[in-house]
């Protein structure tokens, strides 16, 4: 795979990670302190991308810094709802998110009880 060629992949990951987890253009220049127009310009591999600028999109995005790169496989479920559900958790503080896991388990383990079975 050719340079250009890298880094219009890696410019499709950091689109995918950020439209999953539900972020703008602008919010993501804000975070790592570039302009709205250098997010584009990455995304479509137009721009290069340092390693401080992936290392803060990885904890900006709550992933690693192989997921964004490409040397770690990220699985993006197909299931209806769970990118929403992702996208409304990443607005969320901490601690609510905390509350969202809480309710999650206990919805599983309440499935389990009744036998339906489960992860």
């Amino acid at each position: 795979m050719s340079e250009s060629q890298e880094r219009v992949a890696l410019g499709n990951r950091i689109k995918e990670a950020r439209s999953y987890r539900g972020f703008s253009q602008e919010e993501v220049a804000q975070y790592i302190g570039v302009s709205r127009s250098s997010i584009s310009l990455i995304e479509t591999g137009d721009r290069g991308v340092d390693s401080l600028e992936l290392r803060s999109m990885a904890k900006l995005f709550e992933c690693g810094v192989g997921d964004l790169v490409g040397t770690d496989e990220t699985v993006v479920s197909d299931q209806p709802g769970i990118a929403l559900v992702t996208r409304t958790a990443a607005k969320l503080t901490p601690e609510d998110r905390a509350e969202v896991v809480r309710f999650a388990q206990f919805l599983q383990s309440r499935k389990r009880k009744r036998g339906d079975g489960g992860p």
